[in-house]
């Protein structure tokens, strides 16, 4: 059965670093940056987590994420489990993400053509966005026939790698992709950096030829995937709209060859209902 594999978060191996362009900010408070960082570091199946996990995956002392932990506590963003020693992300926190996703107009939109697409493709269908170096699942649907993909709302996929990622990519400024590209450099192996770099360029001439990014085997080795990105208006940055599936599922001549006009077409109604294609 086939099973992809979790991302698992970037290893860090100092304090969180600013994003870029506000290294010189002196606006940026580092302190709130500290506390957001350790709530970020809860990913899809993290149920609990304690202060020295997140000492790991934050880059901080444990000392600064026990007073990070403990005012989170109090903000009701965490909870304390007392029998593990542990936190849980607290209703705070839920509530902030439930009034986001009640301002995605888009979400409500997409969802029954992404199921029609999937049904269709016999593949998984998902809407995503960016979160640092990762696109975050805003929603996913799926065919009957690919119930075998783990991946769901809150999952997290490469953005250089993936092809919901690489649209992304498309879809903002140089300099904005160059700034994303420059933090996906420090974190990947030198020797596959190359690659990274030629199948974003790659995804650069797709969207342009094509109407699609793609990655066959290069996110996963044996997922083959396309992906479109959309604009979905209202102040919201660009999102992005991916169909794939194991490769013995769906070949890539079948998803740009059948899937390809359907998603495009996908993607082209969206932004005319939200008002933002042109």
């Amino acid at each position: 059965m086939y099973r992809p594999h979790k991302m698992q978060p970037a290893k860090r191996t100092g304090p969180p670093r600013k994003p870029a362009g506000v290294k010189s900010d002196r606006h940026f408070v580092t302190a709130l940056a500290r506390g957001l960082e350790v709530l970020a570091c809860f990913r899809q199946g993290d149920r609990m987590l304690g202060n020295q996990e997140l000492s790991k995956r934050c880059g901080l002392a444990k000392s600064t994420v026990s007073r990070l932990t403990h005012t989170l506590t109090q903000l009701g963003y965490l909870i304390y489990v007392e029998d593990s020693a542990k936190y849980s992300l607290g209703t705070a926190t839920l509530s902030l993400a439930s009034v986001m996703l009640s301002r995605l107009d888009i979400r409500k939109l997409a969802h029954l053509p992404m199921q029609e697409l999937a049904d269709f493709a016999q593949c998984m269908v998902s809407l995503g966005s960016r979160d640092r170096l990762s696109m975050i699942y805003i929603d996913a649907v799926r065919s009957p026939a690919a119930v075998t993909l783990s991946l769901d709302s809150g999952a997290r996929i490469h953005i250089a790698t993936s092809a919901m990622g690489r649209a992304y990519l498309t879809a903002i400024p140089e300099r904005e992709r160059n700034d994303i590209m420059e933090g996906v450099r420090a974190l990947v192996d030198v020797n596959r950096w190359p690659d990274t770099q030629r199948g974003v360029a790659k995804a650069l001439r797709d969207i342009r030829e094509l109407g699609v990014c793609c990655s066959f085997g290069e996110w996963q080795r044996d997922v083959n995937a396309i992906a479109v990105p959309v604009r979905p208006g209202g102040g919201l940055p660009p999102m992005a709209i991916n169909c794939g599936a194991p490769a013995y599922m769906v070949s890539k001549e079948f998803l740009l060859e059948k899937v390809r006009p359907r998603l495009i077409a996908l993607v082209n109604q969206l932004e005319i209902s939200l008002g933002t294609d042109g």
